[in-house]
């Protein structure tokens, strides 16, 4: 899942009616999600199983099934996204690979079918009906707010990217081989039924994506029939296949994965750099030179016991220290996550109301999506945050620019080819014990802060404030 970020756009007229039409169709169906904060959302989400049992029991272990036989359930997936959707979407401007994707299931190989160009959806509509083709659509909740809510509020929750594919497939049909993920998957159907079968991984908590063949993956572990309102989850390396059984119409799903590349052994390769040179600042062993002509050598049993002997060393050096530099990662996090969703009907944000003075009681706005980072190379810590959150306004507004988790092999280059920067402010490493009192505490008096003259306490709230991630009380 390549991963890009976009740029703020005016949300026009147009699209606040399109927001509009889609909140009517929301308000046909309420919502049985709560998105009061994260943990509730999620909970929401795998009810009736308890969070603890979730992640005690299924989570990176095995399946979990729910089906619910609940019509408001039912209803509200209906409203996630159906395939209905797709004429309306289509004249507004839609394109083969980057937002649709048409392929089928052919003697155990992926077909793709897709045209050149924007997508037509009279042939779209062909393809399906004709050539029993699967429609998988990209990143739906840009066009529909409540997926852009439950994906967001997932960010939060997991602290990982989340991404979301549609896949809409008609009777008697399959559109992708028997293949594993290199991510975590929760499946919502939302509209027909679909014929799911389960295997046993070759590669438990795989790292990639592969296709595997029927005769070596075995019989089923598990195998049933998903209807709407029904949830199913299962871990990165899950071998699996579905298809739409005869007798119905289509079926329409949607796919939420999470925890690509979020592993310890992604963390330690992100972190290490940052504790080495950390340590290589007060250790002299780090500083020596490796043996002469090691890089030339084939046998090098003996500096293998040496590197040992220095991994030992920073480990005990993160013992007294108890503190990594996370740099890529946390940086890729907030740099291509979600911002949150404040709907059709509020202004965006920019700073008001009173100015933070040194006598001010002030709290942290959006504290899910802010994050603080020390940079491993640079005396700098830098509060790492999102712009302000960005209105919702569906097709042709900013949730169409911010291309979520897609994109280009080489996304960090803008249009003039200059690299992206991360959205954030930057303080002084004096600033941090600052910065994460701010973080811990549900209120902070100004001249409370952990700096040392009012200048400088004055001077962070009121970098905070410009930018909206304080509340002046």
């Amino acid at each position: 899942m390549p991963k890009k970020g976009g740029k703020h756009a005016v949300m026009g007229k147009e699209t606040q009616a399109q927001c509009k039409r889609a909140k009517l169709e929301a308000a046909c169906s309420p919502s049985v999600l709560s998105f009061e904060n994260p943990d509730s959302l999620f909970g929401s989400l795998i009810s009736p199983i308890k969070e603890e049992v979730f992640f005690k029991e299924y989570w990176e272990q095995k399946p979990l099934l729910v089906q619910r036989n609940d019509p408001l359930v039912a209803a509200y997936y209906l409203s996630l996204f159906q395939l209905s959707d797709l004429k309306e979407l289509c004249s507004q401007g839609l394109y083969y690979g980057r937002d649709v994707n048409i392929c089928r299931c052919v003697n155990g190989k992926k077909k793709v079918l897709n045209k050149e160009g924007k997508v037509n959806y009279m042939q779209l509509k062909k393809d399906f009906d004709q050539k029993k083709a699967t429609i998988q659509f990209h990143q739906p909740q840009r066009f529909k707010e409540e997926l852009w809510k439950i994906q967001e509020k997932l960010e939060c929750y997991f602290g990982s990217l989340v991404g979301s594919n549609v896949y809409i497939t008609p009777q008697g049909s399959q559109g992708l081989p028997p293949h594993y993920d290199d991510v975590e998957v929760f499946i919502l159907q939302l509209e027909g039924e679909k014929h799911w079968r389960l295997y046993k991984p070759t590669v438990h908590l795989a790292r990639e994506y592969n296709v595997e063949s029927e005769d070596r993956i075995g019989n089923p572990t598990h195998e049933f029939i998903l209807k709407p309102g029904d949830l199913l989850y299962f871990p990165r390396g899950t071998i699996h296949q579905a298809d739409t059984p005869l007798g119905t119409s289509h079926s329409t799903h949607v796919t939420i994965s999470t925890y690509q590349n979020n592993s310890w052994g992604d963390f330690l390769l992100d972190a290490l750099p940052g504790l080495v040179f950390d340590t290589a600042k007060d250790d002299v062993a780090l500083r020596r030179s490796i043996p002469r002509q090691l890089l030339m050598q084939v046998n090098t049993a003996d500096s293998t016991k040496k590197l040992s002997s220095l991994l030992r060393r920073l480990a005990d050096h993160l013992d007294h220290t108890r503190e990594l530099r996370s740099s890529d990662m946390k940086k890729d996090f907030i740099t291509h996550r979600l911002p949150p969703c404040l709907g059709c009907d509020s202004d965006s944000l920019t700073p008001g109301g009173k100015l933070p003075k040194i006598d001010s009681k002030i709290r942290l706005q959006f504290r899910d999506h802010a994050l603080i980072s020390v940079e491993p190379d640079q005396e700098n810590a830098v509060s790492t945050v999102k712009p302000p959150p960005y209105i919702w306004g569906g097709l042709g507004s900013a949730c169409e620019a911010y291309t979520h988790m897609m994109g280009t092999e080489d996304d960090t280059a803008s249009e003039d080819g200059t690299s992206q920067q991360t959205h954030g402010l930057r303080f002084p490493l004096s600033y941090l014990e600052a910065l994460k009192q701010l973080w811990n505490s549900s209120t902070v008096n100004v001249k409370e802060l952990n700096l040392t003259s009012d200048e400088e306490k004055e001077n962070l709230a009121l970098s905070l404030w410009s930018e909206c991630l304080i509340e002046v009380l």
